[in-house]
């Protein structure tokens, strides 16, 4: 169970708002760079270095602009179930679970991630952009949950399924938003 919150905290940072942050934090806390990871132990070490490296600062200076944001949501939101599921077989090879556990780590994994991703752009969208400070919350959780995985799974596990939690609320608050906008146009 410990490994599953674990999975859940990884494929978690990756929902909240960035792709190769985690990615990067991954393959430097674990001794074997990027061994376990899927498609990524196929790439040589220091070009997945400097590819995660400038793609994890491309990430964190444009989500700060409103143009940069609404291209990162694109991309975020076609990338995040893959990564996601990497993150959760990931983990799940780490924590040396059974094999027949890990495809469905990896597939819940990715609908975490993909479900995060789909309220963070309801948010964008609604609120006309993010406020500054709330990106800056968003790599702060990243960075911590991708730490939790490891260090305290159990912590980072509750934190990425308060998360969902959150996400279902907000679904069905946007829900009544759109009816509350629709009658006023009809009106």
């Amino acid at each position: 169970m410990i490994e599953l919150l674990a999975a859940l905290s990884a494929a978690a940072a990756v929902g909240v708002g960035r792709i190769a942050l985690p990615l990067l934090l991954i393959g430097l806390l674990q001794n074997e760079l990027w061994s376990k990871v899927p498609i990524l132990s196929q790439i040589h070490p220091q070009v997945l270095v400097g590819v995660l490296t400038s793609w994890s600062f491309l990430e964190l200076v444009a989500s700060k602009k409103l143009l940069g944001q609404r291209i990162l949501q694109t991309v975020e939101l076609l990338f995040s179930p893959i990564v996601g599921a990497m993150m959760g077989i990931t983990i799940a090879e780490v924590k040396d679970l059974a094999a027949w556990l890990i495809p469905l780590i990896g597939i819940t994994g990715g609908l975490l991630a993909l479900v995060l991703q789909l309220v963070q752009v309801g948010w964008f969208f609604r609120l006309r952009g993010l406020p500054l400070w709330l990106v800056f919350a968003q790599d702060g959780l990243c960075i911590a949950l991708v730490f939790f995985a490891f260090d305290a799974p159990r912590q980072g596990g509750l934190i990425a399924l308060f998360l969902l939690w959150l996400a279902v609320r907000s679904s069905s608050d946007w829900y009544q938003w759109y009816w509350q906008q629709r009658r006023q146009k009809e009106f």
